[in-house]
This record gives C-alpha cells, structure tokens and sequence, in this order.
C-alpha cells in the first residue's frame, strides 16, 4: 500500500524558518519525482517546489517564482522521506501543504503513470 506522510506544519512567526518532511511507503522514492503543493483558504492548489527521480546520481530540483531562493527541496532516499525547507516565511506562505509522488516510464512497450497525495500538513506564518 501506498503511503505518503506529510508533517512539520504549525505556527511561526514571519521570518521564522519550518521544515516540512513526507515520509513514504509502498514505493522506491528514487524512482519518482516528489512535489510539494500548498492550498490557501479560498484559493486553488499551487506548485511549490519539485524534485526530480534520481537519474545519474542526482535530482533536478524546481521551484514557483514565489518562493525561490527561501525554500529548499531535497530527498533522502535511503530514509524514504522528502524535505522541504521553508526560510523567511512569510505570511502569504500560509496554507496546506501537501507532498505528491509522480511515475512515469514511456518505452516502446507504452506508458505507465502513476500519481499519489500524502494528507497536508497545515503552516500558519502569523505574528
């Protein structure tokens, strides 16, 4: 069974600093690129940082223009967790986050996809 465990939300100030984690199971991490995706109250889902599968010994890592260079995603394979660092939060930064698995292998046999959600994990950055 798939599993996907996303923690490390709560309150912090602006400016403060979270790291959020997303413990899996039920699948080989390094295969997969790993998302965070964040909903405000009201708002719609957002793309907030990716990290690519494993491929050559490294990952390639994306982030949304709006939290560039504040928030760092990375893998631990080994411990089958996904880390997202949050730095110079602000209050806008508040939402749900959630961390998504994705799949995908094309070969001239045809494709396989495949696409899971962990539960979120609520950040508020309030003063």
């Amino acid at each position: 069974e798939v599993q996907l465990q996303a923690s490390g939300g709560g309150l912090v100030q602006p400016g403060g600093s979270l790291r959020l984690s997303c413990a899996v199971s039920g699948f080989i991490l390094s295969t997969y690129a790993m998302s965070w995706v964040r909903q405000a109250p009201g708002k719609g889902r957002e793309g907030v940082s990716c990290i690519d599968r494993v491929d050559g010994g490294g990952s390639t890592t994306y982030y949304a223009n709006s939290v560039k260079g504040r928030f760092t995603i990375s893998r631990d394979n080994a411990k089958d967790t996904v880390f997202l660092q949050m730095d110079s939060l602000k209050p806008e930064d508040s939402a749900v986050y959630y961390c998504r698995a994705d799949y995908l292998e094309i070969s001239d046999s045809g494709t396989v996809a495949a696409a899971y959600w962990g539960q979120g994990t609520l950040v508020t950055v309030s003063s």
